[in-house]
């Protein structure tokens, strides 16, 4: 979600700017302390580096997503590929819209607002981009293309210790859905743009998949509150707390308010078999997943 010219696309990446596989993707295990890449991470409660916590990629701001790492035991946060595209709102075709590279340092903020930034709590390095990748690779499917929206920052080694898997309030995610969704079922995300003034009460939001597009590529979902500038990228569950995807676009029509959640089994996949990162895989919960509040 780019900025507040989205809001006048029919379907737009929501950055908030200031000034086909088959294969199930991996899910890291918790491992235990004599793995080899295995990770301590901080309490759920005092982690500064979380889903939901906000990304700020040369002013423009977005929400995290989940946390994976790879066979080096490296720390990544994803967020939507279009947080660090240089087009316009309604550049949504990865193949084709232009991206700040590869190295490009992210900021992780908490507590940002409209009124103040907040606090920077820790950095990290663009490592991975879609659309970078889709570009390098002359990508001709067009479901990728337009839903394929998915970047990984890597962790500085310094504020590894910051970080917590877990989604705030709802815990998990359990897994990976692998299955997609059908009209009706339950999906859970937690969003926290900047537009939000810092009210922490606003971020969990409960919600319905509507339809699945681009065979399998994406789900429109209404949430309340829907998705607005500055929640791109963050994080959507099902209803058994498996990561589903990743918010990517905010629809007018033909399904007014809805959102468009980019498929993470998809993402990943993808990112597993062309991102050149060795061993990619999402991290799970270490807080149970619970879908009251």
């Amino acid at each position: 979600m780019r900025t507040s010219r989205t809001l006048l696309a029919v379907a737009a990446s929501i950055t908030l700017t200031s000034a086909v596989a088959t294969s199930a993707p991996a899910v890291a295990a918790k491992g235990g302390k004599n793995s080899p890449t295995a990770v301590s991470y901080a309490p759920a409660a005092t982690a500064k580096i979380h889903p939901g916590v906000q990304m700020y990629t040369e002013g423009a701001q977005c929400t995290a997503n989940f946390v994976y790492t790879d066979g080096a035991g490296a720390t990544y946060v994803g967020y939507a590929a279009h947080c660090a595209g240089l087009g316009e709102a309604t550049d949504t075709n990865g193949c084709t819209a232009p991206s700040l590279p590869l190295g490009t340092r992210v900021q992780f903020v908490e507590g940002g607002s409209l009124v103040s930034r907040g606090t920077t709590v820790g950095q990290g390095t663009l490592a991975y981009s879609s659309w970078l990748t889709m570009q390098q690779r002359g990508e001709t499917n067009e479901n990728a293309c337009a839903y394929n929206d998915l970047a990984l920052v890597k962790v500085d080694a310094a504020d590894v210790a910051k970080v917590n898997p877990s989604v705030p309030f709802r815990g998990g995610p359990v897994g990976i859905n692998t299955t997609g969704t059908t009209t009706g079922d339950t999906v859970y995300s937690y969003g926290n743009s900047s537009l939000r003034a810092g009210i922490e009460t606003l971020s969990p939001k409960q919600g319905t998949s509507v339809i699945t597009e681009g065979e399998g590529w994406s789900h429109a979902v209404y949430t309340v509150s829907p998705g607005v500038p500055g929640d791109s990228g963050s994080a959507f569950l099902d209803g058994q707390g498996n990561a589903l995807g990743t918010l990517s676009t905010l629809a007018i029509a033909p399904l007014a308010a809805s959102n468009g959640v980019s498929d993470l089994n998809h993402e990943l996949t993808y990112a597993q078999q062309n991102g050149g990162i060795s061993g990619l895989r999402l991290v799970p919960g270490t807080e149970p997943f619970s879908p009251i509040l």
